[in-house]
């Protein structure tokens, strides 16, 4: 009998999943609960069993491909007989089965058929742009003004300068000669005479400006363009410069071969939209704090040297994460959660340490389950446990899931401080920056201190900037003194 395995749903609301690596091939034979399939969901790699015992017929997805909840990914030959399926099933899946169009029959919307009508949709405006062919009005074409001849002066009369000689009495005024013109008869005295060699010019309005950036006036020069147009060559050839040539776009094709493009899935895709999610719905606030931290590095060679650290990792990361465990016992609504369905603000008495890792298939966030339970060496142990996990991108979707509070180390990376979005379901995160030698002030004196910022963004709809201080101040004097631990535990 063949059966096909379809994708499952291995973590809460999973609808797609990228095929990774297959450890069988068509003709393998197969165990039950043998890891036949390694897929990336939206959150990390995931192995799949099989749950029957055959051979390996057909392997139904690619390597790469990207495949929806449901659909069949392999298929095996289990060697169990087919079911019969009774004639009644059969003929009711017969008769289920569309039948072909009758031959010379048209589909609607084919050739020789009427296409449906498009009806125009309602926009926040009107009705949006009208489908059918859109007719415009002819232009006019303008016609350069007709100038009329400057008036023969009267030798027996003085003309004052600016004005036409009146005309004879009981002679009506001279119409002008041009199409719908209007003769305004005799200006006034004092008014100004109109250029009208201005008005006949014709140029575009970037040629006008072009030309009076340079200097140029534009009746002193005879057009080469339509219906004798003055053009931007026109304008650079009277001032006796070339023009500079345009530099020319490189092709569409050069510009692509020059392009990457990655596509966005799994983690990645995952990650962008929590933090689009979380940006746009928490009010996010993020203060900074400049840290001495002589104390805790001074901690951290100490600590190396004691047995029970012998076989972990001990970091500066590793006092900061106890810092944020101790403060958030001190303040508990940093601990908390937005419940918007509810408008309720839900306090943990709990925390689940969440840990920022960049890994090569994008950022994630894994959690350390009751960390306030753990021990400092236990502490340690998690820390080192969750990075390797991340590091190899075998971090399981429970190991993501119910974070708290998180901290992302951005020091790693060389930077001092940032302004971290928060983990969705999250009130606060903390960003750790780099420690480096900084002049400080010590006892009123200037030495070199290890110096470090750290910045604290929460949701201002549940830590207002006295709560939000007072915990970055509490992680702060902290990791100036690492003593403090001991009394605020």
């Amino acid at each position: 009998m063949r059966r096909e395995f379809k994708l499952p749903d291995v973590g809460e609301g999973l609808t797609e999943a990228e095929i990774v690596r297959w450890h069988v091939q068509p003709g393998d034979e197969v165990k039950v609960n043998q890891i036949v399939v390694e897929i990336e969901t939206a959150k990390s790699i995931v192995e799949l069993p099989i749950p029957w015992h055959g051979v390996v017929a057909d392997l139904l997805a690619d390597e790469g491909v990207t495949v929806e909840v449901g659909l069949p990914i392999i298929a095996v030959e289990t060697g169990e007989p087919a079911p019969d399926v009774p004639v009644e099933r059969r003929a009711l899946a017969e008769d289920l089965v569309p039948s072909p169009p009758a031959e010379g029959a048209v589909e609607p919307g084919a050739h020789g058929s009427p296409a449906p009508k498009e009806e125009r949709q309602a926009v926040l405006v009107g009705y949006g742009v009208k489908t059918g062919a859109t007719r415009r009005r002819p232009r006019k074409t303008p016609t350069p003004a007709t100038i009329p001849a400057p008036p023969v002066a009267n030798p027996d009369r003085t003309e004052l300068p600016g004005t036409q000689p009146s005309p004879a009495p009981g002679t009506p005024p001279a119409a002008s000669p041009g199409a719908g013109a209007v003769s305004r008869g005799t200006a006034e005295v004092g008014a100004t005479r109109t250029d009208v060699s201005r008005i006949a010019v014709l140029a575009k309005p970037p040629v006008r400006k072009l030309a009076k950036d340079l200097g140029v006036d534009l009746a002193t020069i005879t057009g080469t363009g339509p219906q004798g147009s003055i053009t931007r060559e026109d304008v650079h050839a009277a001032t006796g410069l070339e023009e500079l040539p345009l530099q020319e776009p490189p092709a569409a094709q050069t510009v692509q071969a020059l392009e990457e493009r990655i596509p966005v899935k799994g983690v990645r895709k995952m990650t962008a939209q929590a933090m689009v999610t979380s940006a746009f719905t928490a009010p996010h606030v993020t203060e900074f704090l400049q840290v001495d931290a002589t104390a805790t590095m001074e901690a951290v060679k100490r600590l190396r040297t004691l047995p029970e650290f012998a076989d972990v990792k001990v970091s500066p990361l590793l006092l900061v994460a106890k810092a944020v465990l101790t403060a958030a016992k001190r303040h508990p609504m940093i601990n908390s959660a937005w419940d918007e369905a509810a408008q309720e603000i839900v306090v943990k008495h709990f925390v689940n340490l969440g840990i920022a890792a960049a890994t090569p298939r994008g950022l994630v966030v894994p959690n350390i389950k009751n960390a306030h339970q753990l021990s400092l060496p236990d502490l340690a142990e998690h820390l080192a446990r969750l990075a390797e996990t991340a590091r190899a991108g075998r971090t399981q979707p429970p190991e993501m899931a119910g974070g708290t509070i998180t901290i992302t180390n951005v020091g790693v990376f060389g930077v001092d401080a940032g302004t971290p979005i928060l983990n969705p379901g999250e009130t606060a995160v903390l960003a750790f920056g780099q420690i480096r030698d900084q002049p400080w002030v010590v006892d009123g004196q200037l030495a070199v201190r290890k110096v470090t910022t750290l910045s604290l963004s929460f949701d201002h709809r549940v830590v207002d900037g006295e709560l939000g201080s007072l915990f970055l101040r509490d992680v702060g004097a902290m990791l100036e003194d690492p003593l403090r631990v001991l009394a605020w535990t």
